[in-house]
């Protein structure tokens, strides 16, 4: 099938809730769902099509901005002037290459090369004017000689900064009915350092690409609605304790509240795409013009570049038109016996007190489509402690190590079909959502013990729940 043919395809059969009947709980992203038949249940696209309510005129802007999410971005200097400008230091050539048919990253595989996965590096601050204005700005104090992420690929003539790879340690537990469960932990190992040495005190902390489904609705959230879920003090006394990350946010030159990322380290979908472009592929932009390179790195600095910047604002607005209009798929079988025997045993462990299962959209007058909704991410994308075992050691802006956003649970039940693994969390170690479950401690302790203590068919149920999202 030509690419042509399957983008029309694509817009299709993006189909809201008024065609198929839909029950509204079952509208996860409100009137922007997409309803994907079932006999196209196979088709991997399933988290790249167009909010439902976009017409037809905006749909343009979303398949242009596909476009240039999916090519690759190429050496200067190149023909392709829109494209060029790759590294000189990067981790992948294209957006597309990380959120893999826009959905989840994975760690590598024994043997592979990282493809969806980056590690962040950094070093520990002091109390010193100039660490606090890194902090204040940057969020990390960045390593001195690979700055505050590993590039392991470079243009040519030039070396990627490390060879990455991820060892893994089992764990073994046991549910209360005495059947056991193996989990796995990682360790980041860095070797061929090709700028010199790193760090005796860097900490590292491997990412994996969270899938894109629904971006656009959580950018639109007011953060007042937000702000009704933040108890630093655990003043109800529930055990959760969630609170915003402050972060800079480089526009309104100002901190803000986060929301995108792991630790909620970017403030919203434009600067969390201008960060990737200039630390994943090398690609400056008005929001990032500099390149990271570190002194260090001399031999580098002088490569060809593809402009100043090389991303040019309009391309870097499609950009964010097309991560903004990514719809949500439907729930599916959200009416199954077993999945709403689920839903009441996930409501029961106190999972949705993070996992926040209903919010309201703001106003946005440049995407009419996405507000005033009413939508279903199960998230409260704020950050909460998830303990030792989930901790990375390695605090940004104010998250601490072990802090991590809520997740939104909507796509999860697709997340095999788009890309044919269902590793979750942040570095991507647990195999299954039982793994992902069975990870939690801090404050989502007390959730994870109820799921240690539920029967294997209650367990099953609640799985179900989750794969229905």
């Amino acid at each position: 099938m030509s690419r042509s043919i399957r983008l029309l395809s694509i817009a299709l059969v993006t189909l809201g809730p008024v065609e198929f009947g839909f029950a509204q709980d079952a509208m996860s992203g409100g009137a922007t769902t997409v309803v994907i038949p079932r006999r196209q249940l196979s088709d991997r696209d399933a988290f790249s099509r167009p909010a439902s309510n976009l017409s037809l005129t905006r749909r343009g802007n979303f398949f242009a901005g596909n476009s240039f999410f999916q090519n690759p971005w190429v050496t200067a200097p190149a023909s392709t002037k829109a494209r060029d400008g790759l590294g000189p230091l990067f981790n992948t050539m294209s957006c597309q290459s990380c959120h893999i048919k826009d959905g989840r990253g994975r760690p590598p595989r024994r043997g592979e090369e990282m493809i969806s996965m980056l590690v962040r590096v950094s070093v520990p601050g002091d109390d010193g004017e100039a660490t606090q204005r890194m902090l204040e700005k940057h969020g990390v104090v960045p390593e001195p000689t690979y700055g505050d992420q590993i590039q392991d690929r470079a243009v040519a003539g030039h070396a990627g900064e490390a060879k990455v790879e991820i060892e893994w340690t089992e764990i073994e537990g046991k549910f209360a009915d005495g059947s056991t469960y193996r989990l796995r932990k990682p360790k980041v190992v860095l070797s061929d350092a090709a700028y010199g040495k790193l760090s005796d005190d860097v900490l590292t902390s491997p990412r994996v690409a969270p899938a894109l489904i629904g971006a656009g609705l959580l950018d639109t959230i007011e953060v007042e609605t937000l702000a009704a879920f933040v108890d630093p003090d655990d003043a109800n006394g529930d055990g959760i304790s969630g609170r915003f990350n402050q972060v800079w946010h480089v526009a309104r030159g100002e901190t803000v509240p986060g929301r995108f990322g792991w630790k909620c380290e970017q403030p919203d979908i434009r600067q969390q795409s201008a960060a990737a472009f200039a630390g994943d592929i090398g690609i400056t932009s008005s929001v990032f013009p500099r390149d990271p390179l570190t002194d260090a790195q001399r031999s580098v600095i002088d490569a060809p570049n593809g402009g100043e910047p090389e991303l040019s604002d309009e391309i870097l607005d499609l950009i964010v038109f097309y991560c903004k209009t990514l719809a949500v798929p439907a729930r599916r079988g959200h009416d199954d016996p077993v999945v709403l025997r689920g839903q009441q045993l996930f409501r029961q462990a106190n999972c949705h007190a993070c996992h926040v299962e209903t919010l309201e959209t703001g106003d946005d007058p440049r995407f009419p489509e996405l507000s005033k909704q009413t939508i279903h991410p199960y998230t409260d994308l704020l950050l909460h402690d998830m303990g030792e075992g989930l901790a990375d050691g390695r605090p940004v802006f104010e998250a601490t190590g072990s802090e991590w956003r809520t997740p939104p649970l909507w796509g999860m039940g697709l997340v095999y079909l788009v890309n044919r693994h269902t590793n979750y969390l942040h570095d991507g170690r647990a195999r299954n959502a039982e793994e992902a479950i069975l990870w939690h401690g801090g404050e989502a302790e007390s959730a994870k013990q109820y799921y240690v203590s539920c029967s294997a068919d209650d367990r099953r149920a609640i799985v179900a729940f989750l794969k229905s999202l």
